[in-house]
């Protein structure tokens, strides 16, 4: 048993080595640029530390829970403001995501189902992109797998800790991102389906109360701050999903049928467009595991069908179909694949779980030990080559796109930069003369000067260039220190 678990820790180690890898190895330079939603973040986190403006949920851009900022702030203190010090901060919870979903397949499932999880998840180009980009959203899988896990060994283990434990976990997901709000529906399902072959039994039902309890109030009292806000501030709990809501189409019943159909195939077929979010328009997984999801998809529902109290299943279908929710009720840029950032995890369980079924479904026509070596060879290539060719996609192909450093405003960074590179005694403007939300609403500059902004800051601590408008350039006071520079460069 020993040498078993020995193994299985080297496997994992290795595991998130290469997940690691992935997630660390020229984070510095790729993605390029900096986009001004990730931007906006560092500025506010550099508030936090030099003015002490702490919130619990910041409504500029739309609006954004605090946790990540508050994080990026502590990357800072730690290791000066920088765009590097940006994107750690997403880095580490995607590497430590990877290892959410050993633990959790492992407690669902079996040691093996939660090696393949892993595996598929450290090299998956959909969560090795998110990991490392400054959105808040990366939180999400990172709080679902280690929620669930403490959770599922609560009932387990029957301990009130691991239930106390999740609760704080579910609580500070309501601090990560929009999206993640639609797990109370998946919550209250894991505990009414828990909750049903128990309260018939006298011995067992006062111990499931007491544990659900203490797991609810744990998300209670983590949860109250931002809940007591979105109370005072009820516009603010909608934000940005008021905007892209279905419900504001002309036709709402025929979007809704579009973006089901739309984030459905995304997974094998046709992915999300946006060169921040995707490989443009490529599917969201890699061919051979959208093969292993598809067939680990249908063996889950076969289960289920078949045996409707078998929990797992009915779990992982049910989490699948309620973290699609945000995309399916959106009606932009669809499908959407940082709405849909939830339902990750999941994903590579249901690929693990097809793989491994093909596995076993092959290994009867291997029966000698030189056949088996065989067949173990030819999945270490496929693995091999699966890992390369993500390495490939990510760090090759989509990394040297042009369309990557024109989503990512590497442009803005080199205004920055050249700002920096400028004399105190330099009267410095900037046009800005994109478009974009007022920060702050409604009065302020557009968001795109955020980026160049967030630059100046990190080199002198003070934004020294001023930022107008068009309209307001008559401002400018022109001398022979003056240099002008709009943002956008206006083709004639």
């Amino acid at each position: 048993m020993w040498i078993k678990e020995r193994k299985t820790i080297i496997i994992l180690l290795g595991i998130l080595v290469i997940a690691g890898f992935f997630r660390l190895w020229q984070l510095d330079s790729i993605p390029p640029g900096l986009y001004p939603d990730e931007a906006i973040n560092g500025n506010e986190a550099l508030d936090i530390l030099q003015q002490g403006k702490f919130k619990i949920f910041y409504p500029e851009n739309n609006g954004r829970e605090g946790l990540f900022i508050w994080l990026i702030s502590l990357s800072f203190l730690i290791f000066g403001p920088s765009i590097w010090a940006i994107k750690i901060v997403p880095a580490t919870f995607g590497i430590l995501t990877v290892l959410g979903i050993y633990l959790l397949a492992k407690e669902m499932f079996s040691r093996n189902i939660a090696l393949l999880s892993s595996f598929f998840s450290a090299i998956s180009f959909w969560h090795i992109n998110f990991s490392r980009i400054g959105f808040r959203a990366i939180l999400v899988p990172f709080v679902l797998v280690f929620g669930f896990y403490f959770l599922f060994r609560g009932f387990r283990q029957k301990k009130i800790l691991f239930f106390v434990i999740s609760g704080i976990f579910f609580g500070l997901g309501f601090y990560t991102y929009i999206s993640y709000r639609f797990v109370v529906l998946l919550l209250a399902l894991i505990l009414i389906f828990r909750w049903l072959p128990e309260k018939s039994k006298v011995k067992s039902r006062k111990p499931f109360l007491l544990s659900a309890f203490y797991f609810l109030l744990s998300i209670f009292v983590v949860a109250l701050p931002i809940g007591i806000y979105f109370l005072l501030n009820p516009g603010d709990f909608f934000g940005r999903a008021a905007g892209v809501s279905i419900l504001t189409a002309e036709r709402p019943f025929y979007e809704l049928g579009k973006s089901i159909i739309l984030h459905l195939q995304m997974f094998i077929f046709y992915g999300d467009v946006n060169w921040r979010h995707n490989f443009a328009g490529s599917p969201q997984l890699l061919w051979p595991i959208g093969i292993f999801f598809l067939i680990g998809l249908i063996y889950s529902l076969y289960s289920w069908i078949k045996d409707s109290k078998f929990f797992p299943f009915c779990f992982l279908i049910s989490w699948g179909a309620i973290m699609l929710l945000p995309g399916f009720l959106s009606s932009e840029s669809i499908p959407h694949a940082l709405r849909v950032i939830g339902v990750i995890p999941v994903a590579y369980i249901f690929a693990a779980l097809g793989a491994l079924w093909l596995f076993k479904k092959t290994k009867k026509f291997f029966k000698t030990k030189n056949q088996l070596i065989a067949l173990y060879l030819c999945i270490f290539i496929l693995f091999l080559s699966i890992a390369y060719a993500q390495f490939d996609k990510y760090f090759c192909q989509w990394a040297e796109k042009t369309e990557v450093e024109a989503a990512f405003s590497k442009n803005y960074v080199e205004i920055g930069n050249y700002l920096n590179s400028l004399p105190d005694d330099v009267q410095k403007y900037v046009i800005v003369n994109q478009s974009g939300v007022p920060v702050p609403y409604p009065d302020g500059i557009p968001m795109p000067s955020q980026t160049s902004m967030f630059i100046e800051r990190t080199k002198f601590g003070k934004i020294r260039a001023t930022y107008i408008l068009p309209e307001e350039i008559n401002k400018i006071k022109i001398d022979e220190k003056t240099v002008i520079i709009p943002l956008h460069n206006v083709q004639p």
